[in-house]
């Protein structure tokens, strides 16, 4: 059912301002709405730089101007098939809110198509080798932070917790004792909580940061930045691709997201079939996301490609 409401802002500042409060009211993680609004800045300075300096009111933008938008993504930023529809995702969460206000007459997003993804690939993990380069990189660290790099590295190896939820930890959510121990996610993905068990090499790792710690009061953070303030999610993914860089891994990129997928594989490898038990680990809502751990990975494809009776090299 559409809303009834007042004239449309006379700005795309505003526009785009109404639309921020619109997101907050849908109680979208903070996360997502800032992406869903730096994407659409982007769109706004796409249309600017399209128009010569003047970007036309958003309540004006026809079908032919997003999928033109679109094809700039594709050719000219030649942005991943993944990002392109994450970009075309706020568009069209926009467009629609724009139609249920009766701020416009047609929903130009209305057949605005995403970009069909291929045969997707397991997401690429770390090996042995360079999850040890790793930690002994995050043992090594100076300035006395070898102990909260290795906690911090470790809980993400051994949990699969996004960055985001292993910063926002604190005190009262870390539950060690000598043989289990477990951490509390509060505010996961989708607003769901979770309880994760800690196996032994996370509980040292984690115990041995903590004893390093002054105050462990429970309303404070457990990861703490190098001045004793909370540890921002991109304070926390610097650090991982800088101990990543010092322990000379450069067959892939490695984010934090990398330790995540890093986690998902190895215990898909040790534990086949337990894909229900890993969704919950990871807080996948959808078994369809943790299914992607089961599809081979690059490195099996090319060595089955290796391995081809066709792969004969006598010329």
């Amino acid at each position: 059912m559409r809303v009834i409401s007042a004239p449309p802002p006379a700005t795309n500042a505003d526009i785009l301002e109404a639309f921020r409060h619109q997101l907050v009211a849908r109680d979208l993680a903070p996360a997502t709405s800032r992406a869903y609004l730096h994407d659409l800045a982007r769109f706004h300075t796409w249309l600017a730089w399209v128009h010569e300096g003047t970007a036309p009111l958003l309540t004006q933008i026809r079908t032919i101007d997003l999928a033109a938008f679109r094809t700039y993504l594709i050719h000219e930023q030649a942005h991943a098939p993944a990002t392109v529809n994450r970009r075309l995702q706020g568009l069209r969460l926009l467009f629609q809110w724009l139609y249920a206000c009766h701020w416009i007459t047609e929903n130009p997003a209305a057949h605005l198509r995403f970009m069909r993804k291929a045969g997707t690939q397991q997401p690429r993990a770390l090996r042995r080798r360079e999850v040890f380069a790793l930690v002994h990189a995050a043992a090594a660290s100076p300035h006395g932070l070898a102990p909260r790099n290795v906690a911090l590295v470790q809980l993400m190896l051994q949990t699969g917790l996004r960055v985001g939820e292993v910063t926002a930890l604190t005190h009262r959510d870390v539950h060690l004792h000598t043989r289990s121990g477990t951490v509390h996610v509060r505010d996961g993905k989708g607003r769901k909580a979770r309880d994760i068990p800690l196996n032994a090499t996370a509980r040292r790792a984690v115990q041995a940061y903590l004893d390093t710690l002054s105050d462990v009061s429970a309303p404070t953070p457990v990861f703490l930045s190098k001045r004793g303030t909370w540890l921002a999610v991109r304070s926390a993914q610097a650090v991982v691709a800088q101990l990543a860089v010092h322990a000379g891994i450069q067959r892939l990129p490695v984010s934090a997201h990398t330790l995540r997928h890093t986690f998902a594989v190895y215990y898909l490898q040790r534990h086949p079939g337990k894909l229900r038990d890993l969704a919950d680990l990871l807080g996948h809502e959808s078994l369809d996301t943790t299914a992607l751990y089961t599809k081979p990975s690059r490195d099996d494809v090319a060595a089955d490609l290796e391995r081809s009776p066709l792969n004969v090299c006598d010329f």
